[in-house]
């Protein structure tokens, strides 16, 4: 079985905890021992979100020189390359010697018109309080938007549309390689006059951008991995309950929360409708049983649902 599985950035970082170097090994190598009995038995395809520290690295370069800080495309490289590397090196200490892993730079196209690059959406770095939050923004700024009783900094998220390393994981994939590929959505690329590549101020939605890798590699299952244990009906209120085995058209009857539910359930009735796979959503530690149908939400086509 050839499966995409997307790591959340929540489920690579806890919620309110420091992003130190050894935090971030400590949640790598716990994320690897969930995925490792994947790994030995199906081909895998690995991407990571990157919200969390992406934004570190915005607060730290700002620190320095707001006026020579980098761009967030050079950052999503940065933090693609720094988490590939944890979680190649962590999955192949526990696998078979024979049993390859390699981490791939992925640059993916986005359309300059989208209206996300006037509209940001998309959480980064770390929480703030309100009141550092309107001093952040009067000082740098920057976008914040509420994220629960927190504030968080918001920036562009257009939408994926062409991955142009496609042709290379492929070629991985289908030689047994454990690729870890479009992390953080990916580097947001558009298209110069000439033909030639730039990158731009944005972070693509890593769900979205998952959700067209697993299409285009026609994987048979795309899991989205997190630190909830399931989609739910009516999340933060007292009749919450867990969505199991559902359909798109059920979910999409549904409302979720912007920026972090809704892309997750957008990205797995995108999948479902277009290969007839099935895509799932849940802890990152109950992998094996959201793919076997134990916890977590599938969403499958209507006539599959049990």
């Amino acid at each position: 079985m050839r499966l995409v599985i997307a790591l959340g950035g929540n489920a690579l970082a806890r919620r309110g905890e420091p992003l130190t170097a050894v935090g971030q090994r400590a949640q790598v190598r716990a994320a690897a021992a969930a995925l490792a009995p994947l790994a030995a038995e199906h081909q895998m395809v690995i991407s990571h979100g990157n919200g969390p520290q992406v934004g570190l690295l915005a607060l730290q370069g700002a620190a320095y020189d707001p006026t020579r800080a980098y761009p967030l495309d050079i950052l999503d490289a940065e933090t693609e390359g720094m988490i590939g590397y944890l979680i190649e090196q962590e999955l192949a200490n526990l696998l078979p010697s024979d049993r390859c892993c390699a981490a791939l730079l992925t640059q993916i196209e986005v359309d300059p018109r989208d209206p996300a690059f006037t509209h940001p959406s998309k959480p980064i770095g770390p929480l703030y309080s309100e009141p550092q939050a309107k001093r952040l923004e009067r000082e740098r700024g920057w976008s914040l938007a509420r994220d629960g009783v927190h504030w968080r900094r918001v920036v562009p998220s257009p939408r994926p549309q062409r991955i142009f390393e496609l042709g290379v994981i492929e070629l991985l994939v289908n030689q047994g390689v454990i690729v870890i590929c479009a992390g953080g959505g990916g580097i947001p690329s558009v298209r110069r006059g000439d033909g030639s590549l730039i990158g731009v101020e944005a972070v693509i939605d890593k769900d979205l951008a998952s959700a067209l890798l697993a299409r285009e590699l026609a994987a048979d299952a795309f899991l989205m991995l997190t630190d909830v244990q399931a989609v739910y009906r009516n999340w933060d209120e007292p009749d919450a309950a867990a969505i199991r085995d559902t359909t798109p058209s059920e979910l999409r009857g549904l409302s979720f929360a912007p920026g972090s539910m809704a892309p997750k359930v957008e990205a797995a009735c995108e999948f479902v409708e277009t290969t007839g796979g099935t895509a799932g959503i849940g802890s990152l530690a109950d992998a094996q049983l959201i793919l076997s149908g134990q916890a977590g939400t599938r969403v499958m086509r209507g006539a599959e649902c049990p």
